[in-house]
Order: C-alpha cells, then structure tokens, then sequence
C-alpha cells in the first residue's frame, strides 16, 4: 500500500463509521456535501480565540453531522468542551443559533469531551504546532509528543514535519517514530491528524499518526470517555433507511 493514503478514510465503511451520515437524492447531494464542509470550517473559526496577535486553536479533535428531516445533529469532539458550552450554555447557544443563521436549518450541538487527548492525533498535531509558533525547539517536541503517546497507552506513534525547520534556509522533512503503526492491516485503529504551524519563516506540516489497537480484539486506547459511545449509539437509532 503507498505510505500517501489517509488511514481514517482508508478503514472509513470498513472498520469506522463515516464522519457525516446522512441521505440524499443526486439533486440535493452537493448541496448537503458543501453545507457540511462550510458547518466544520464556521466551527473551528468561531471557536479560534485571538491572544496577543496569536490564534489559540480550539482543541477539536472531530466534528460528525448527522442529518435527518427535521433536524441537523453536530457531535463536536475536544479535550475543551468548557471552553466550547460557555458560562450556563451562552456560548454554545450563541453558536448554535449562527449555525442556523448560515444553514437555515434547525440545527442542534452536541459536545463529547476527550480525556485523554495524549493519544488524539489531531490534539498532538495542533499542541506541536503552539510550541513551535512559541519557538519551543523542534526534535524536543516531537521527543516528548512520542513519549507522552506511548505513556498514554498508545501501541505506536509516527510524527513527520515538514518546512523551514529550526529556521533553516532550506526547508526539509524530519520523522520520528515509536512502536508499531501497521498503515496496511484494516484491523489496527489507526488514527491521523494535520496541523499547520505558522511561523516567521513560514509554515510548518505537522502529520501524526498513532495505534490505539486492534478493533477485532478490543484492546482499543480510545481517547474519548463512555459519553461518545453514547452518543454513536443514539446516532445510530436515528439513522435514516
């Protein structure tokens, strides 16, 4: 298998379930297809708060859609979920109702909350991407995201960077890797993140990979708590045929 293929969307009908779940005819299916695409960018840029000049990222590992007649259901997932609700729910009610304002469709908001966000790739890449735009050095970083992975429970772990390292003239690609990441076998619960740091010298790709086990025998470290468990099993009820 070539080392360029994603491997969420690689196991995604196969071993995981798709990120949108919904139904519709030729006509409506672009439409839906763009509207969710515009529902994921408006969510991460009203949840990004601006300090001293610099983008705070809103710590969000996923954000799922589902649609049914009535009603369009966002499950948003983050390590942040006070940040995202707000003092008594303000925020996200603010954020619900913006949410309708651009979709005119009823839309309700779901949070599920990430405990371990150690072992979330997109939360690595995105905690990588603040200490690099704080200057921190990079091979230090990369050390200590690997290490932090493998103590959380983490089978492997796989970090590429890829830019003007260290502000170097030329830019390059450094990697670095612990335990095993299987990209090829289907039942390994492979998760990838992408984050861009923005620094004086220009951006900084940051991918990360990391095995949290094996789907067939459960020995799965799954970043979320028992509430997303929840919350895809009340998804799956609402299924449309």
């Amino acid at each position: 298998m070539g080392q360029k293929v994603r491997p969420t969307g690689f196991r995604t009908g196969i071993m995981r379930p798709w990120r949108s779940t919904w139904y519709a005819t030729k006509q409506d299916f672009s439409e839906l297809l763009i509207e969710d695409h515009k529902i994921r960018e408006f969510i991460q840029k009203y949840l990004t708060v601006k300090k001293d000049r610099k983008a705070q990222r809103p710590a969000i590992a996923d954000i799922r859609i589902e649609r049914t007649r009535e009603r369009v259901t966002v499950v948003v997932t983050s390590s942040r979920v006070g940040a995202i609700i707000g003092k008594k729910g303000e925020k996200i009610d603010k954020m619900t109702k913006a949410l309708e304002k651009l979709t005119r469709r009823h839309i309700e908001v779901k949070t599920v909350e990430i405990t371990r966000p150690e072992i979330d790739p997109q939360l690595i890449s995105e905690d990588i991407a603040e200490q690099l735009e704080r200057r921190a050095s990079f091979r230090r970083t990369m050390k200590q995201a690997m290490q932090r992975a493998m103590e959380g429970g983490a089978k492997g772990v796989k970090l590429q960077l890829s830019g003007r390292l260290g502000g170097a003239e030329m830019a390059r690609c450094e990697k670095g890797m612990e335990g095993s990441i299987p990209l090829s076998t289907l039942r390994c619960k492979v998760e990838y993140g992408f984050c861009e740091a923005t620094t004086p010298q220009g951006n900084i790709g940051i991918k990360v990979w990391v095995n949290q086990g094996d789907y067939l025998t459960g020995d799965i470290a799954d970043a979320t708590d028992a509430q997303a468990g929840q919350v895809q099993k009340k998804s799956a009820r609402r299924r449309p045929r």
